[in-house]
């Protein structure tokens, strides 16, 4: 009796397993299909990818940019400004949107509304620019940030609270329209959209 008991049992762990690694294989073999542009896996890094490296590598939000460059200038609530300083397509498939936000009123400011609508971003995202997209109009696609499995995004998080007169340096990685396409609309929620240029 104590070895049939035995026996069963280990045919039972060995089915569970077995269960387990062709569910591990199906899903890393199923694809995705469909028209509307998707919002591949990441790194869970916060970090913008440099050209040749991919998301999520050592590079520092703002480093190597020049904040003279001003390519567009948004307005938004409460007397803030978004500056973009950067628009740039890296060899990995990436385009990188770098710039920085200016408090230009008398009273403290936070970030409310920028990491979007979806609850599941907005919680694995606290004070961040999750909530961007980038648009192709002629390829009639809307292109989010990316982010990983855990709705952790590809950009700034964790922005403090704005005082009077300061700005904070902003990025967001997304993934690359076709190479075609050398300018897309650009929104953050809460300011105005524009029209930006891409390089590289």
């Amino acid at each position: 009796m104590s070895f049939r008991r035995t026996l069963r049992t280990r045919r039972g762990v060995a089915a569970v397993s077995m269960a387990a690694l062709m569910a591990l294989v199906v899903t890393a073999c199923g694809g995705d299909e469909g028209g509307e542009a998707k919002e591949p896996a990441a790194s869970a890094s916060s970090k913008p990818a440099e050209e040749g490296k991919g998301p999520g590598d050592d590079t520092a939000a703002g480093e190597n940019v020049d904040r003279s460059v001003k390519l567009a200038e948004m307005q938004g609530q409460n007397d803030l400004t978004l500056v973009i300083n950067e628009v740039k397509r890296d060899s990995g498939g990436f385009v990188t949107v770098q710039g920085e936000i200016k408090n230009g009123g008398d009273q403290g400011r936070n970030s409310a509304g920028w990491a979007g609508t979806e609850s599941a971003v907005v919680a694995a995202n606290p004070n961040s620019v999750a909530g961007a997209t980038l648009v192709d109009k002629v390829g009639k696609k809307r292109y989010y940030v990316l982010r990983d499995t855990d709705a952790r995004c590809l950009c700034t998080t964790g922005i403090l609270p704005l005082q009077p007169g300061k700005t904070t340096a902003v990025f967001m990685q997304f993934p690359a329209p076709p190479n075609t396409t050398t300018e897309v609309d650009f929104t953050l929620p809460t300011f105005a959209t524009a029209s930006l240029k891409i390089s590289g």
